[in-house]
């Protein structure tokens, strides 16, 4: 088993390495990070991971998870656009489970322009981009986990659009250390994604010294293909008890994409008789030119005739771009 876990941390290396491309990739809605708690934590989830959000951090932990769980979140993101996660995760047995989760982002409508009707031409155009995918988590042993996900990538540009495949594997290892676990994690390793659609159908006329041929044969215009934005993460967490009925958690990533420099994820959370919570965290640490700067989270957990019902916030200081605000809702059931 240590041998798997080191064959894949090498070909994940050498994965990424070959396709390191800064700032080339499509699709980069799928680096955003899912859930208030990861998020108040500074995205340092993959060795945690304890609520089905773990589909996106590390699919490998899922099948440590108690019960069945839902969780919807939503925040205000970059330049007035509006980002969605939500899942279904299924405890199918003691050692297996199955996520569902769809992760949206909505640039808005805005009024199509051009260059002879500068203030509009009554049209409006939007684009979006969504990403549908299925978990399956298992333990292999007591102490070790492993997972996949895989799912559908679309992107839409009012009237185009390009889609890929893409599929998710991790690890979960829980050392014997009380508490320590240890994570790892490749994301969307998948096809290349190309646009097309009917804005890029144009009339060409092939011959133009030839005055009897059809000088409006339609013809398409070829895109790019570009990647996904492949990432790999090792990270760990320890949570420990400090006093009566507060513990504490500590987490680390080390994050690894194909579209940006080496950073980290640094995060923290102390709760109250698994009640009450109040996280912190720095994310993209080292990382160049990155405006991500202190995170913080709260959140507030209650059962109620067998129903676990937690609400959670999460702040992000994204610099330029001003601050950011995650709300989510947990129920387990």
């Amino acid at each position: 088993m240590k041998k798997f876990i080191c064959i894949l941390f090498l070909l994940s290396v050498s994965i990424i390495t070959a396709q390191n491309k800064v700032g080339t990739t499509a699709a980069e809605f799928l680096t955003i990070p899912v859930g208030s708690k990861a998020m108040g934590m500074g995205g340092a989830f993959t060795g945690l991971a304890d609520d089905i959000t773990a589909a996106f951090y590390n699919p490998g932990s899922l099948s440590r998870i108690e019960g069945n769980q839902f969780i919807s979140n939503y925040s205000e993101w970059l330049v007035d656009s509006k980002y969605s996660w939500f899942g279904l995760g299924i405890k199918a047995s003691d050692d297996d489970y199955i996520t569902l989760s769809v992760t949206s982002l909505d640039y808005g409508d805005e009024e199509v322009t051009t260059i002879s009707e500068p203030e509009g031409t009554g049209q409006m155009w939007n684009a979006s981009d969504i990403a549908i995918a299925l978990s399956y988590s298992r333990n292999l042993t007591d102490r070790f986990s492993i997972g996949g996900s895989v799912k559908y990538i679309q992107q839409k540009i009012w009237n185009e659009s390009a889609s890929s495949f893409a599929i998710d594997l991790g690890l979960l290892y829980k050392t014997q250390v009380d508490g320590l676990n240890i994570g790892m994690s490749i994301t969307n390793f998948g096809t290349q994604m190309k646009l097309d659609g009917k804005d890029l159908l144009t009339a060409v006329d092939v011959d133009q010294s030839y005055n009897y041929n059809n000088s409006t044969i339609t013809s398409g215009l070829s895109t790019d293909e570009w990647e996904l934005p492949l990432v790999f993460t090792v990270g760990s967490s320890w949570r420990f008890n400090l006093w009566d009925e507060f513990a504490f958690t500590t987490a680390v990533d080390a994050v690894i994409p194909s579209n940006a420099n080496t950073h980290i994820n640094l995060g923290s959370e102390l709760q109250w008789n698994n009640i009450f919570f109040a996280r912190i965290g720095k994310s993209s640490l080292f990382k160049e030119n990155a405006q991500e700067g202190l995170t913080f989270g709260a959140g507030i957990k209650y059962e109620l005739s067998g129903i676990k019902v937690a609400v959670e916030y999460a702040y992000l200081d994204f610099g330029m771009w001003s601050n950011l605000n995650r709300y989510s809702i947990t129920i387990g059931f």
